[in-house]
């Protein structure tokens, strides 16, 4: 899929031209209007106004073309881990981590009711997140580009039995019958967002506890990644994250995505960066921002 549905796009029109008129209180995120992003954005900032995106770098790139002040994006659930690609995109999206948000994900299993739902629709992400409970229905999963998009596909879609996984409210969004809510395997179900703009909050403008993220290559040496986390727990600093991924197709070189509790500025964190530079080929801060939840 490359496009909106008909019932998708007759909204994604709506919230654009809104956007449009006041850019800098846009906020983009990935999906149609009725995604769990868009929810976050409003959760995040009450006065924002969300601007739907096809794809993540669509997102990313309103930004860049200053359609959009900042953008919403997910990164990580709790029951599916990080979303695909998001370490990619973010270090070279250029842009900078200002804040983050978790978000409570709930689901919802609609349809038009055209006959007994057999095949379901939504993002990968979200089936993921309701595998169980797919599995137990004797459902057929198909992966959509996302959940709200799902739904307003269904709506638009004469197909007997097609049904969709979305955020509840989508129902009545697209005019849907909602068949079950809470079909989550888990619920304490959570999605962590990060909030992206141009420019970096200065550490000393900000109040509250910091987290800070980063992105490193250490050196394809023996030890390497042992030495280059050492300054961490020599300096006593927690870190919260640590996940690797492989970028090119050599497999010679390994990067890590990590969140550490505070800030550039503090002399224990500026000593466990040093260590890490010297032992990596590359460090890339991509933002430090107020703790949405304490870490501990």
């Amino acid at each position: 899929m490359s496009s909106y549905s008909p019932s998708a796009q007759s909204a994604v029109e709506k919230m654009a031209a809104a956007a449009a008129a006041e850019p800098q209180r846009a906020m983009a995120f990935q999906g149609a209007p009725g995604a769990n992003s868009e929810l976050a954005v409003k959760r995040y900032d009450a006065t924002a106004l969300p601007l739907p995106c096809f794809s993540f770098e669509d997102a990313l790139d309103a930004v860049h073309a200053g359609r959009a002040a900042s953008a919403m994006i997910p990164i990580e659930n709790s029951l599916h881990g990080r979303v695909a690609d998001i370490h990619f995109l973010l270090p070279e999206s250029g842009l900078s981590i200002i804040g983050e948000h978790f978000l409570p994900i709930r689901y919802g299993f609609m349809s038009r009711d055209l006959g007994p739902p057999q095949r379901v629709i939504s993002h990968p992400q979200a089936l993921g997140q309701c595998r169980k409970w797919l599995r137990a229905a004797g459902l057929t999963p198909h992966a959509y580009a996302d959940t709200a998009g799902a739904a307003a596909f269904v709506a638009d879609s004469d197909e007997v039995g097609l049904a969709a996984l979305a955020p509840v409210h989508a129902a009545d969004l697209y005019g849907l019958k909602l068949h079950a809510t809470g079909v989550e395997d888990s619920e304490d179900n959570m999605t962590r967002f990060v909030v992206l703009a141009p420019q970096a909050i200065p550490v000393e403008a900000q109040q509250g506890k910091l987290m800070t993220t980063f992105v490193f290559e250490v050196k394809n040496i023996p030890a390497a990644l042992y030495k280059a986390l050492g300054g961490f727990a020599t300096n006593g600093v927690n870190m919260t994250k640590l996940e690797s991924y492989q970028q090119g197709s050599q497999f010679a070189a390994t990067k890590f995505y990590a969140d550490i509790v505070g800030a550039p500025g503090d002399a224990a964190i500026d000593r466990a960066l040093a260590e890490l530079a010297f032992h990596c080929n590359e460090v890339r801060l991509l933002g430090s921002y107020r703790q949405a939840r304490e870490r501990k």
